[in-house]
């Protein structure tokens, strides 16, 4: 009897300890992917994968990834969608709605934040990335997190593929991109960190992809170069 309850004491023990580990690693529902972004760069897939009004659960959705057919830029932060183009070298055009699809989109609800001010020494877009690996050691991966306050500077580009252009690889995918600088703007940023997902849907040599959006909502864009002044960073919380 003895080693009987010593046998199922060590397996509850073990259950236990399993289950605790798993969830101390759970940190919202899991990100849902359409598409891949290597399929669009090298294969020239450029249409449609998904169709961002048939998103039924708009509480908390974040989600970012470039319009069809690469004609501008998208952006869901909580629950509002954003679509951005190109009018000229200079200027863009920002409209909210869902009614637009995207070649490849990655989305998630988080619906609950906890909030950190980042430290002086992070200022840099590698030195974010970094600080957040260091952070999330524990999170499930991966996850949506965002960024909320002002930059200093910062370079944000919009897709804009002239009509009827094929793809075959990254140089081509950007043909007509414009990029636009910033500075000292309140801007809000979404972003999803993964070390499995480079060419789905980060860069090869990136764990983050973001897209930031200012607070007076006339600037959106896929965010290529950073330096902060003074922000907040928002990781889902379990």
């Amino acid at each position: 009897m003895n080693l009987k309850h010593s046998l199922f004491g060590l397996l509850t023990s073990v259950l236990i300890s399993c289950h605790s580990n798993s969830s101390e690693r759970e940190t919202y529902l899991d990100l849902k992917i359409a598409g891949a972004m290597r399929n669009v760069m090298w294969k020239g897939e450029l249409g449609s994968n998904i169709d961002l009004d048939t998103i039924w659960d708009k509480n908390g959705l974040y989600g970012i990834g470039p319009v069809s057919y690469l004609r501008g830029e998208l952006l869901i932060n909580n629950g509002k969608s954003y679509v951005s183009r190109v009018t000229s070298d200079s200027s863009m055009s920002l409209e909210e709605t869902f009614e637009i699809s995207a070649p490849f989109f990655v989305y998630g609800n988080v619906k609950d934040w906890n909030e950190i001010e980042l430290p002086a020494q992070v200022k840099t877009l590698q030195d974010l990335e970094q600080f957040i690996d260091e952070q999330t050691k524990n999170f499930k991966r991966p996850f949506a997190f965002k960024l909320t306050g002002q930059v200093s500077n910062a370079i944000i580009h919009i897709q804009n593929l002239p009509e009827g252009t094929s793809v075959s690889s990254p140089d081509e995918a950007h043909q007509g991109q414009i990029n636009y600088e910033l500075e000292n703007e309140e801007v809000e940023i979404v972003g999803f960190f993964s070390t499995e997902h480079q060419g789905v849907f980060t860069h090869h040599d990136s764990f983050v992809h973001m897209h930031l959006i200012t607070k007076d909502e006339t600037k959106m864009g896929h965010l290529d170069e950073l330096e902060i002044g003074k922000m907040n960073l928002l990781l889902p919380k379990k």
